[in-house]
């Protein structure tokens, strides 16, 4: 791995010949004159490690060392010293710094401290990658699929997330928008910053203006002292709008200007306020269509739809259904405590086929019910929601529209599979294949036997 070192001196001849050497072994070199010239690198530059003379003009070695070890604490560094300033140099030791060197300078024994300190700082690298890999799982860790859909709506949700833009999650009720919502601003720079959540639907126009954007005493009957509204409240952090389609135009104009300007006037105010607020919108409702009938305005919705993520129905990416399910099975009996671990194959048929209207929220609710009802350790039919069995057409297979050959045959198998309770001898002969044949589809597909 090539690493960046910076080395720090104002005599020139010894910060030419330092920075050769470590060249030599392979690594990028800074050079800086003095302290004042190596913190303005810094702020421009990765550094891996730092080699710097105590005593230097403008900011010196110990001030430089100090406000390293303050601002980046796993950044080595190794300070060079005369004979006549040993104490000094054990005294930056105990400061923070990873070694010293004596001038002149050993090149054997620079180059061997350099290999140790490098060392220490790729391992610290690596601790560094491996908590934020950590991290980006916990911020994923509530929203479960392995569907093709779902990756990709990670992947966007990884790219754009570190961003400003404004970002309008679409999709039918109850497929998980505001925990995609949660994920953007956890995933975010403002995620240490507040993450205001409202339900637009949920409020009256009047209500929702004041909630929004606060309103001073007196400004309408029932208003007996100032509050601050929720951009107010998400100033420097992340807003959600939830059903962002139901506004009226008049408050739709408001939040255009915040938009625009970052600004806004409580209800009844005359004082202007700036705001720095990242808008995270949802809908479910077609707002282009909205938009033709006047509803909704066009140019908010071009400023709140920067980038769209929309999350298809659960019934368009069924492969999501077992993880969901197994999920929501160690959920509902620890809260419940129940001796639930699984559920049976006819039983996970009818899931499989039933159209889900109500989406995951309906799914979850389903496996939370048959938890609650269950009387062993296995889910059966009887255990389900009514409705699941009589609407779930078990004795059909439905296949998406544009699915591919493998698709059709995963799901073929899986439902001739339900349908025998798991007999691998009466489905191969339903399909019409041998028995080795399906064991090795199952084992392709990686299906659940």
């Amino acid at each position: 791995m090539k690493f960046n070192v910076m080395v720090v001196d104002d005599e020139k001849n010894i910060r030419a010949g330092l920075g050769k050497a470590i060249e030599l072994d392979g690594h990028n070199v800074i050079l800086a004159e003095d302290g004042q010239h190596a913190l303005e690198e810094l702020e421009n530059e990765e550094i891996d490690l730092i080699i710097a003379d105590l005593k230097m003009p403008r900011v010196s070695g110990e001030e430089l060392l100090r406000r390293v070890v303050e601002s980046y604490p796993t950044l080595p560094v190794i300070i060079l010293t005369g004979h006549g300033t040993i104490e000094t140099a054990v005294q930056a030791m105990r400061d923070g710094a990873y070694d010293f060197l004596t001038k002149p300078v050993n090149l054997d024994r620079l180059s061997l401290l350099v290999r140790r300190a490098l060392s220490t700082r790729e391992l610290a690298l690596q601790h560094r990658a491996l908590q934020e890999e950590l991290e980006q799982k916990r911020q994923f860790s509530s929203i479960i699929g392995a569907s093709a859909e779902m990756n990709r709506i990670f992947d966007v949700v990884r790219q754009v997330a570190p961003t400003r833009a404004s970002v309008l999650i679409t999709g039918e009720s109850g497929v998980g928008k505001e925990l995609i919502a949660d994920a953007i601003h956890n995933l975010s720079n403002r995620k240490e910053k507040p993450f205001v959540k409202v339900h637009c639907a949920a409020l009256s126009e009047n209500l929702l203006e004041s909630e929004l954007f606060g309103h001073e005493k007196g400004a309408f009957t029932g208003a007996v002292a100032r509050k601050r509204g929720r951009f107010e409240l998400a100033h420097m952090g992340s807003i959600f709008l939830d059903e962002i389609g139901e506004i009226d135009q008049s408050v739709q104009i408001k939040i255009l200007r915040v938009l625009q300007e970052k600004m806004f006037e409580r209800v009844g105010g005359e004082q202007t306020l700036d705001v720095d607020v990242r808008i995270v919108s949802a809908t479910n409702k077609d707002l282009k269509g909205a938009i033709e009938s006047g509803e909704f305005r066009e140019d908010l919705y071009y400023r709140l739809n920067v980038v769209n993520i929309h999350i298809p129905p659960l019934r368009e990416r069924k492969e999501d259904i077992p993880l969901l399910v197994a999920a929501f099975i160690r959920e509902f009996a620890t809260e419940n405590e129940k001796p639930v671990e699984g559920i049976d194959a006819k039983a996970r048929a009818l899931l499989y086929n039933y159209s889900w209207p109500g989406n995951v929220r309906e799914l979850r609710n389903s496996i939370e019910s048959a938890v609650v009802m269950s009387k062993g350790s296995i889910i059966t039919p009887d255990d389900l929601p009514p409705t699941i069995a009589a609407d779930s057409e078990s004795n059909y297979v439905r296949i998406q529209l544009g699915a591919t050959i493998a698709d059709a045959e995963r799901e073929l198998i899986r439902a001739n599979l339900a349908a025998n309770n798991g007999n691998k001898s009466r489905t191969a002969e339903v399909l019409g294949i041998g028995r080795k044949t399906l064991h090795r589809k199952l084992a392709e597909y990686e299906m659940e036997s």
